[in-house]
């Protein structure tokens, strides 16, 4: 996955440790230590692509959401975490990508010159229907992050793409794992490569059986963990998906039949059966609480209330400690996250990301957005006395204003966010200090 994805560390600190603390063991373990195997194979006339989505155990939480056809761009099928960044996509024509991780190529030691600095696949994707088409974009659209994407379609043709290099398919398959394909000459060792190679060149047909059989073959387990895996049929529209490294159950979807359904996010762990491993899992979670609130929040008869409650226990002042807070905190955070996803169609929220597509001024309506509102005005205008977070919320209150129309509050909110860098994170000061700039 792109570094912004995968590595991004442009929230608070003191809301990051356990983030901070994965990355810096993924740092220290990047010579062993490897995620995703990616498989893009056509024979007979038939086409799939399949993947593990291998991660550690501190991001457990899996979503999927439909992103229905609209002016301009085609629908799609999106399967990511909470930050709300696809991991993998295929759109309605069935041109699909999706990422590994590559710890051996440094971005700074490129210069595109084109970089587009955004989510490139993403849009590809709302706009393009084959690998040719992709490619065309990519002429003046440069990839310039430093994982590995692999790009496949309907017609068999596949890509793996990364910010140095574009290998295209030769023969029947392509396969995308851990380490640079410009290498692959080199005569690199990786394991999961090897395996599924060896199962695709004993085989020359290839089947959904056959796909999942080198799913199976190559998942993980463990702190580095497949989440979830998935075949897509390129052809016939159908993605198969398997939960937590269990083959045996699977959810089918009919990407053309679920996207006249609307616009729709989901855990993705609704759509199987309870699992005791995962379940344990999950409970260990530092964001268990947090999601537990959160799928009340969505499934509840009244979301509102139910908010206005935790915010009331938040703020009692007989807690004995934060974790409460922080919780409703990050709620707010992910309520802005999937209110934004819905709005843009899919998209991830760029603002979050300090990306340059995020400081355009957008409008519009959303129960989350004011339930956010309400979480971070309860914390500000209470006893809090970290005052950095404090202007980081206040910020994101600018946020909310701003989007719902009401600029002349929103330009006091960034005032009051970014009137002293010594006492604001730097990314959450430098947003505001831009988006002044933009209300102005």
């Amino acid at each position: 996955m792109p570094d912004y994805r995968k590595f991004s560390d442009k929230e608070p600190k003191n809301m990051k440790k356990l983030k901070i603390l994965f990355i810096l063991a993924l740092l220290l373990t990047a010579e062993t230590t490897f995620a995703c195997t990616i498989v893009s194979c056509t024979r007979k006339g038939q086409v799939f692509a399949a993947a593990n989505e291998d991660d550690y155990s501190s991001t457990p939480y899996a979503r999927i959401w439909f992103n229905p056809p609209a002016k301009g761009r085609y629908g799609s099928v999106c399967f990511g975490l909470t930050d709300g960044q696809a991991q993998a996509m295929m759109n309605e024509y069935g041109l699909y990508v999706d990422f590994t991780a590559q710890y051996s190529i440094d971005p700074s030691k490129y210069h595109p010159a084109h970089p587009y600095q955004g989510d490139l696949f993403f849009e590809i994707l709302t706009k393009c229907k084959t690998v040719k088409e992709a490619l065309a974009f990519m002429k003046t659209h440069d990839y310039a992050f430093g994982s590995q994407a692999l790009l496949a379609d309907a017609t068999g043709s596949s890509v793996v793409i990364n910010i140095g290099d574009k290998v295209l398919k030769q023969g029947s398959f392509q396969i995308n794992t851990n380490f640079n394909i410009s290498d692959l000459k080199k005569g690199v060792s990786d394991r999961r490569y090897n395996l599924a190679k060896q199962m695709l060149v004993k085989s020359s047909t290839v089947s959904l059986a056959s796909m999942k059989a080198i799913l199976d073959r190559t998942h993980q387990e463990g702190d580095l963990t497949t989440l979830y895996s998935y075949v897509f049929d390129m052809k016939r529209g159908l993605i198969y998906v398997y939960f937590f490294h269990n083959f045996d159950d699977v959810y089918v979807i009919d990407i053309k039949k679920e996207l006249k359904k609307g616009y729709r996010l989901d855990n993705l762990a609704d759509h199987f059966p309870v699992s005791y491993a995962y379940e344990t899992l999950v409970q260990k979670d530092p964001n268990y609480k947090k999601e537990q609130i959160l799928g009340a929040y969505y499934k509840g008869g009244r979301p509102d209330s139910l908010i206005d409650r935790y915010i009331t226990r938040a703020a009692h002042p007989a807690a004995k400690d934060s974790t409460l807070r922080n919780v409703m905190i990050e709620i707010g955070i992910q309520l802005i996250k999937d209110a934004w996803n819905q709005h843009d169609g899919g998209h991830m929220w760029d603002y979050w990301f300090s990306l340059p597509a995020g400081y355009a001024i957008t409008h519009f309506k959303d129960k989350r957005l004011d339930a956010a509102d309400r979480i971070f005005k309860s914390i500000t205008g209470g006893p809090i006395t970290d005052i950095k977070m404090k202007n980081f919320l206040t910020e994101l209150e600018a946020y909310i204003s701003l989007v719902q129309g009401d600029a002349a509050t929103a330009k006091a909110l960034y005032a009051s966010a970014s009137s002293d860098p010594n006492v604001a994170y730097p990314v959450s000061y430098n947003r505001a200090k831009k988006m002044l700039t933009e209300i102005n």
